[in-house]
């Protein structure tokens, strides 16, 4: 096993249930025994768990679950069961666990995103186990994150883990869908997620879970930028855990980026809504993402939405592709005056002085290659 490291473990609907509708407890107790082992080889072990929903179907013994209502209240059902039945097996290795339920409004507001990593570290510093889940029971569509997947790349940021591993009900990406051809290859590594893989991915592979293999490259795409490796890998394989930190597993790594971010701009990337969207020419989007720019006036095309001094917008090419997303200078009226100036200009047109600056590039996190 590879040098301590804090992983961020995240456990799939199909994987905590064997691919039935109920709660698998010989699976959940191997997967606890691996994560003890991880523990006493000096890793600090971090686990985003699903089956809230499913451990309510199980409590009230019931088929229903398919519109927000129903899955609300199955996940606030399941969700004191499925920690419960956590905290009864770390307890055989005497273990404690913390439960920590997240919105993405806990990630969106800085002094919240402050307030939870600071909370998480704690937890680890006192060696315990958290088990992270999305608050489904409180949480409407404008506030979700919406699956676990996207949810434990930002709890990889939110601790700066080293790792996050994906485990699923499949080896890794493959070249095609495995479940149809049995000639589909597995991708071992990925450099950097581009629209070739998402095609490759396709849509969820069960109907017991939120995510699919879409899901699992968003997640990989986030957590990589901010200097995460990322593993897919198939979760009912022996001792999978040990397996994928010796690179011994059949698995695909993301690779994570060379140059990662700070914490700023991990804030940034890890999920403040976006509130408009700044169409750029091409020479703006070319300096922004190869030359590691800031975004001008000059290179503003449009504007999109409303938006605040300060507010996160995104910032898109003129095909609608989103590059980028940063901390803007001006509310959109003012942006509107200024698109396609000079930085020279910009207090003439505007009235008052102002940075030259729309988006300056410490306020910024590239989200896609040009």
């Amino acid at each position: 096993m590879e040098q301590k490291s804090t992983v961020v473990i995240k456990l799939g609907t199909s994987v905590l249930t064997a691919g039935t509708k109920r709660l698998n407890k010989p699976r959940m107790i191997e997967l606890v025994r691996q994560c003890v082992e991880l523990k006493r080889a000096g890793h600090q072990v971090i686990i985003v768990s699903s089956g809230a929903v499913a451990a309510g179907r199980d409590v009230l013994n019931t088929e229903i679950g398919h519109s927000l209502a129903e899955k609300q209240m199955l996940a606030a059902v399941g969700q004191g069961q499925l920690i419960h039945l956590w905290q009864s097996l770390f307890a055989i290795y005497d273990l404690p666990v913390a439960q920590m339920l997240l919105t993405r409004a806990d990630l969106e507001h800085r002094e919240r995103y402050l307030t939870a990593r600071d909370m998480l570290l704690q937890l680890l510093s006192h060696e315990v186990i958290p088990i992270i889940n999305e608050n489904d029971a409180v949480a409407t569509t404008e506030i979700k994150v919406g699956d676990n997947d996207n949810l434990s790349a930002y709890v990889a940021i939110l601790a700066n883990a080293d790792k996050l591993l994906l485990l699923t009900d499949q080896h890794g990406l493959f070249t095609q869908d495995p479940r149809n051809n049995p000639n589909a290859q597995l991708i071992d590594k990925v450099e950097r997620v581009n629209d070739e893989l998402r095609a490759l991915a396709g849509d969820s592979g069960t109907a017991l879970g939120t995510g699919g293999m879409s899901t699992k490259l968003q997640a990989a795409d986030i957590a990589q930028r901010a200097g995460v490796d990322v593993i897919i890998a198939k979760g009912s394989e022996d001792n999978i855990l040990n397996r994928v930190l010796s690179h011994t597993a059949k698995s695909t790594t993301f690779v994570r980026f060379e140059a990662p971010i700070g914490g700023r701009k991990r804030w940034l990337l890890s999920g403040p809504k976006s509130t408009g969207r700044v169409v750029c020419d091409d020479g703006a989007i070319e300096a922004i993402c190869n030359r590691g720019a800031s975004l001008l006036a000059k290179g503003v095309i449009a504007v999109e939405g409303r938006f605040q001094r300060g507010d996160l917008v995104q910032i898109v090419t003129q095909a609608g592709l989103i590059i980028a997303q940063g901390l803007c200078n001006l509310d959109d009226p003012a942006l509107q005056l200024a698109k396609g100036c000079h930085s020279r200009e910009l207090e003439d047109v505007l009235g008052y002085a102002c940075s030259s600056e729309i988006i300056h590039r410490d306020n910024l996190v590239i989200l896609a290659s040009v």
